[in-house]
């Protein structure tokens, strides 16, 4: 199993042996590399680039609400227009709207 360093080089946490090892020896590199696609966000086209992985999650949000992913990311950035003026980093909100989603967390707070 891997071990898990902290900051100093040294190891902070090794998993038990019925734990969950993240970095598993099929781990496929793929998912964490970057890809770009050009996207419409509310009539303007852009380029948004994120990992392979998230990509696959905004398809199964996609999927979920039964529309593409451009109108999920529309939405999304309209939405935080709206509710807070925008976001200075769009990217890494939609990592974060992705992870929210795996989780099954609340979305309002």
């Amino acid at each position: 199993m891997s071990a898990w360093m902290n900051r100093t080089g040294r190891v902070a946490c090794v998993p038990h042996k019925d734990g969950v090892d993240p970095f598993e020896a099929n781990f496929n590199m793929g998912l964490a590399q970057p890809l770009s696609r050009s996207v419409r966000l509310n009539g303007f086209a852009t380029c948004l680039r994120l990992e392979e992985i998230y990509w696959t999650i905004l398809e199964r949000i996609a999927k979920a609400n039964q529309c593409s992913v451009n109108a999920v990311l529309s939405y999304i950035d309209r939405e935080v227009h709206l509710r807070h003026g925008g976001v200075k980093n769009f990217s890494g909100l939609i990592r974060v709207v992705c992870v929210v989603y795996l989780l099954g967390l609340p979305v309002a707070r």
